[in-house]
């Protein structure tokens, strides 16, 4: 399985951070917030770590997860809180330990995208959960990316633009089951604001497609380890114990918390 050859993440973090600033990066990252928000909203528990190309974005300050962290191969001034140094093609945690990760467009530009999700998911806990964030092959975007293929592609046609199919595939490889797929920015990749706003009608016709044809996608998942055992309200449990004989409770796993190690 073969992607573009990408430079490391040092050497992109600069045109990575100056197309963000631009007007189109800005109106994509309010759009992602908009769905991330909703996304992460029935989402609890002790820890979240965000995983992103641009140590200065945030996507998750309106989580109720308790900490909240993002992963940076380098602090930047301009880093938000609560940074990490470490490669996400390597984690520096043990497995099993968080409740949320989420993938902020690290899978575009990553040498091994494969390897990225597979981290992510070694230090997920059972009934944790994954939230992946891309650019989407099946966009207005994806054809602006595929029609200039032939010319020197800079930020961010250069990046993986995975398809939902194969993001879908190595989630199933990894025990990761996909809960809900959203997509978001209708708008045409114009640079300039006088052209976005002419391509309007286009928007509305593509926003209206069944297909998730936006700009970017997103993932949710859920790592599903074989013999979990599953939360049974109270009332059904009276109610299976009034059928049935009831059966030795089983051990819960201990968990040493992130905070100890």
């Amino acid at each position: 399985m073969s992607f573009r050859s990408q430079p490391s993440l040092e050497v992109l973090l600069p045109e990575l951070q100056q197309w963000f600033d631009s007007a189109l990066g800005q109106e994509l990252l309010v759009a992602e917030r908009e769905l991330i928000k909703r996304a992460l909203a029935p989402l609890y528990g002790m820890h979240l770590l965000q995983i992103s190309v641009d140590d200065r974005q945030s996507l998750v300050a309106e989580s109720q997860v308790h900490h909240r962290y993002n992963l940076c191969s380098r602090v930047s001034d301009e880093a938000v809180e609560s940074a990490l140094v470490g490669d996400h093609h390597d984690l520096p945690l043990p497995s099993d330990v968080l409740d949320v990760v989420v993938l902020h467009h690290i899978l575009d530009f990553a040498r091994s995208p494969h390897q990225v999700v597979r981290e992510a998911a070694r230090v997920l806990r059972p009934g944790g959960h994954l939230i992946v964030i891309g650019f989407n092959p099946a966009s207005l975007w994806g054809v602006r990316r595929t029609l200039c293929r032939g010319e020197q592609q800079g930020i961010p046609w250069r990046g993986n633009f995975l398809s939902h199919r194969r993001l879908q595939d190595w989630l199933a490889l990894l025990e990761l089951t996909e809960l809900k797929a959203w997509s978001g920015y209708h708008r045409a990749p114009f640079s300039s604001e006088k052209w976005r706003k002419r391509s309007r009608i286009m928007e509305g016709w593509v926003r209206r497609s069944p297909a998730r044809n936006g700009a970017f996608l997103m993932m949710l998942a859920r790592k599903d380890v074989a013999g979990m055992t599953p939360v049974t309200p109270a009332w059904r449990r009276q109610l299976m114990s009034l059928a049935k004989p009831a059966k030795p409770a089983a051990r819960a796993r201990g968990q040493q918390s992130f905070e100890s190690r």
